[in-house]
């Protein structure tokens, strides 16, 4: 299994910016996959988690700024982040594991060692 996410970089307050994470190795579309952020000092945060069956859950910190989705035929997860503030500076990470809707929720809140793949992060700053 491999996540690869992709599209971090530099952005604007008020910008927007796209990240992917491409997923090989294991059947995609029956896994929970979540967002996480990492800023310097502080723990790993989950911030957006998608089930299988496209049930969607948002941390109150992007909840209505971010959008997590997935394109299954091409085995890919995004995160669209609009509104962009400098408090989303952080390395992103995509996470994933066969994880019914319920523990997915729980990995993403507060035990993000259940989620047993992860992609290698992708550092976002805003300025």
């Amino acid at each position: 299994v491999q996540l690869v996410e992709s599209g971090g970089g530099s952005g604007q307050t008020g910008g927007s910016l796209t990240l992917s994470c491409a997923a090989s190795g294991y059947t995609y579309s029956s896994y929970c996959m979540a967002w996480f952020h990492q800023s310097p000092g502080k723990e790993r945060e989950g911030i957006a988690a998608i089930g299988k069956d496209g049930v969607i859950s948002y941390a109150d910190s992007v909840k209505g700024r971010f959008t997590i989705s997935k394109d299954s035929a091409k085995n890919t997860l995004f995160l669209q982040m609009n509104s962009l503030k400098p408090e989303d500076t952080a390395v992103y990470y995509c996470a994933s594991d066969r994880l019914n809707w319920g523990v997915c929720l729980q990995a993403t809140a507060s035990r993000p060692q259940l989620f047993g793949y992860w992609g290698q992060g992708t550092q976002v700053t805003v300025s």
